[in-house]
């Protein structure tokens, strides 16, 4: 590649970041460190009614959590500024009038009520398009069909207007997708989109063509959502700046629903009870809060692989992949064309295997939190940490480190005594009562020396090891469940160790 690569991820500040969002911001990263390139991030705000306050800083907030840090931005600003579109306005004024002086676009002046008109006329006829187009704008009220004079008017009066692109029937529009290979369109298929709209502000088609020309953008990777809109984004490359200078461009495939029957949307998350956004989104208005993998436990780590793998692999049988191997391995051009269903248990099978795979030390201050939030202070990381080794083997999510490990830090609240009380009899109590005096004894307090002595004690009483190893699971966790329970033991203490099985003693009496 004889250009530096560029790249971009132009989001809206309209919401929660999608799953679909994070992936295409993803396969641009990879793609522009892959090839010593610039990762931009531009924020689409020229749709005002749709501007939701507080959505630009938790977008780069998302993305700060996953890892995916731009190099030109609002934030960092950059060679290109300004990276926020409404403050570009003026920029798109001078394209889309140089196309109506081309003779590529022109001025509509049609009110809303003369759309209607339009539509409920095209309704009446049958026609299966309700779309401004070669058919029907000659009878519309714009400069194509006014003369010279009136346009003139019009604009010289303030009447409101809209820049519509001129879109020439019969005719094809041929471009190749790095991922697709050949497309083409009909241009019969394809309506007069509005460039500019009455205030001023251009539509994503102007906005995207000419930033893209302006921040010399080399590729450009997008969801197929939006392949019907690409003759429209051609045919404004062919005339503003030369098809020679458009960028490469890929379009994703989108991730499915579970059953393959459809895209992914928040409603199936909230149906289906899995996040489908980064990180919680707070609504401003209705002030509902959506869940994202950040909050229901996740690793960054795991999120980036598991979207990583939605739709692209490397053609091996390798699914574990870091930063710095997808980074190295990662080709547009092996993603696949067809839609990647999402599967909610495979995304926590990945977070399990990189919670296993990390350092504890990693994710520590996530799990700190998270206990302390359930009323537990933690006065010792160490400690923590030491416990955070012994149960991560059985953890899947982050909260799991609660469920599994917080009877180290506090006795449990309650007994599952009904599991043993029916082979419960005197001489597994004494059992235990001698346990009681030989555990006070004892000098040394390690998990081998504690199984040894109770191996022995079991043996001189004649009973067998694997029938008191439950009870004295249930004494020390509560349940069943816990790592190795002599572990457990040498982990709380000789003092804890032994009031938990007095504890249960006197339930069981």
């Amino acid at each position: 590649m004889s250009k530096k690569v560029r790249v971009r991820f132009a989001p809206s500040p309209t919401g929660g970041l999608h799953l679909g969002g994070v992936r295409t911001v993803l396969f641009n990263y990879l793609f522009a460190r892959q090839h010593d390139g610039d990762f931009i991030v531009r924020i689409e705000d020229t749709d005002q009614n749709r501007f939701v306050k507080g959505a630009e800083a938790y977008i780069f907030e998302c993305l700060q959590w996953c890892g995916l840090n731009p190099d030109e931005s609002v934030l960092q600003g950059g060679p290109y500024a300004p990276y926020r579109q409404s403050e570009r306005k003026e920029i798109y004024r001078q394209y889309a009038e140089q196309l109506v002086k081309d003779g590529r676009a022109y001025y509509a002046f049609d009110t809303p009520a003369e759309l209607e008109r339009m539509r409920d006329l095209l309704k009446t006829k049958g026609s299966s398009s309700l779309q401004y187009d070669h058919h029907v704008r000659m009878n519309m009220n714009n400069s194509l069909r006014l003369l010279p004079e009136e346009t003139q008017q019009l604009l010289d009066a303030g009447t409101p207007y809209v820049v519509r692109i001129k879109i020439n029937p019969d005719e094809f529009v041929p471009f190749t997708d790095m991922i697709r290979g050949e497309i083409s369109f009909d241009t019969n298929a394809v309506d007069d989109k509005v460039l500019l709209k009455a205030d001023g502000m251009p539509t994503y088609h102007l906005a995207v063509v000419v930033d893209d020309f302006l921040m010399k953008i080399t590729h450009a990777f997008r969801g197929e959502e939006w392949l019907p809109s690409a003759p429209v984004h051609i045919l404004l490359w062919q005339y503003l700046f030369g098809l020679e200078n458009m960028p490469q461009w890929a379009h994703l495939p989108l991730i499915l629903k579970p059953d393959g029957n459809g895209k992914l949307s928040k409603r199936d998350g909230d149906r289906l009870g899995f996040p489908v956004y980064a990180m919680d989104w707070a609504d401003p208005v209705t002030k509902e809060i959506t869940k994202g993998f950040k909050e229901i436990g996740f690793l960054p780590e795991a999120f980036i692989n598991l979207l990583a793998v939605l739709g692209w692999n490397d053609g091996t049988e390798q699914e574990i992949f870091s930063m710095e191997e997808l980074i190295a391995k990662f080709n547009i051009e092996k993603v696949h064309k067809g839609g990647a269903k999402f599967d909610f248990e495979k995304a926590k099978w990945f977070n399990h295997e990189w919670i296993k795979k990390l350092d504890v030390s990693h994710y520590a201050e996530r799990v700190k939190n998270i206990f302390e939030s359930k009323g537990i202070t933690i006065a010792d990381d160490a400690y923590l940490k030491k416990v955070m080794e012994l149960v991560k083997e059985r953890c899947t999510l982050l909260p799991d480190f609660f469920t599994q490990g917080n009877f180290f830090f506090q006795a449990p609240a309650t007994v599952d005594t009904t599991s043993i009380q029916p082979k419960w009899d005197e001489k597994k109590n004494m059992f235990f009562v001698e346990l009681i005096k030989s555990w006070q004894l004892s000098t040394l307090w390690n998990s081998g020396e504690l199984e040894i002595s109770f191996k022995e004690l079991a043996a001189a009483n004649q009973l067998k090891t694997g029938e008191l190893m439950l009870p004295l699971r249930l004494m020390l966790v509560g349940g069943k469940f816990g790592p190795g329970v002599f572990e457990i033991a040498s982990a709380i203490g000789k003092e804890s160790t032994i009031k938990r099985i007095e504890y249960t003693l006197a339930l069981l009496q």
